[in-house]
């Protein structure tokens, strides 16, 4: 694994080659537009992962990554773990927001910075239903737990934030290697992944998808080690329409290897500038086609984690 000194170097030394075809403006001889803003929230109040952690004020690698593909690619990254920003005036500002979070972030919680005010959440909320964007990697499914017991096998009450994002994590095993199979080769930066690839990763299995999902990457369980990937293969990355709004999410995004990787860094670049509207594509609701028996969770994929 390279360190993150020359990770970032390598990032800065060559831009990442991608063919995303963004939506013509109306006409040439109009003033450039205002680059788009990004709010990238990295608030931790349940655990926190290396990826966004920070030493001595620097941004953690993920934040740096989601920073640098901005400047990159014409857009504004604004990356915090302060909630009170959901309060402030300048939130609505914002084109779309990137989630890599844990907990419920209402509360101080594990980093001690300052909560989302509850109608906070609420507001955020509604502003993606209005038409603003959404993306959320890996621990975005852990954040704002059902009111229910998860671990219980029968529905439960999705809280409202994991309505919009389309799903809620249960709980992983061991990192192990797995396969990927791309169910939509069309969806804006998804093209290095080909047919789909092995990877190296923390898999979260997933409960209570939302109907509309459409599917851009499914997990394959089979031959997969651990109580909780005992079940049909059932979907890693998706995009839906959440009211006007955009949401892009993919399970990927545990392992810092990960993050470095070209092919993951297109697959977000694809996913972020969908979510900011620069890029259209075809989100058509696909989960009972592509992965019909995600659903179909036996008990003991129910497994509560080992304390």
């Amino acid at each position: 694994m390279i360190n993150r000194r020359e990770l970032l170097w390598a990032l800065g030394a060559s831009a990442i080659g991608l063919s995303l075809k963004r939506i013509p403006s109306a006409s040439a001889a109009l003033p450039a537009a205002k680059p788009k803003r990004l709010l990238m929230f990295t608030k931790s109040s349940g655990y926190e992962h290396s990826v966004i952690h920070r030493e001595g004020g620097k941004l953690g690698l993920a934040e740096q990554i989601i920073t640098d593909l901005g400047a990159r690619n014409g857009f504004e990254v604004l990356a915090t773990k302060d909630g009170r920003i959901f309060s402030s005036d300048d939130l609505p500002r914002f084109d779309a927001f990137y989630f890599h979070t844990t907990g419920d972030l209402t509360t101080e919680g594990t980093d001690k910075n300052p909560p989302m005010a509850p109608e906070g959440k609420q507001r955020f909320l509604a502003l993606i239903h209005d038409g603003k964007g959404f993306c959320g990697t890996h621990c975005a499914a852990d954040t704002f737990d059902t009111s229910g017991d998860r671990f219980d096998p029968k529905p439960q009450p999705l809280d409202p934030y994991l309505q919009m994002l389309g799903a809620e994590f249960l709980a992983h095993d061991a990192q192990q290697k797995a396969h990927l199979t791309v169910a939509d080769k069309k969806f804006p930066g998804i093209q290095p992944l080909g047919d789909g690839m092995d990877v190296m990763e923390e898999w979260y299995p997933f409960r209570d998808f939302q109907p509309d999902l459409h599917v851009l990457t499914i997990l394959e369980t089979s031959g997969m080690q651990g109580p909780h990937y005992q079940r049909p293969a059932y979907p890693n990355s998706w995009a839906r329409m959440h009211g006007e709004g955009r949401v892009f999410y993919t399970g990927l995004g545990h392992r810092e290897d990960v993050w470095g990787a070209a092919w993951f860094q297109s697959f977000l670049l694809g996913g972020i500038s969908w979510a900011l509207r620069d890029v259209d594509a075809d989100v058509t609701p696909n989960l009972s086609r592509v992965a019909p028996h995600a659903a179909d969770i036996p008990a003991s994929a129910f497994a509560r984690p080992a304390k």
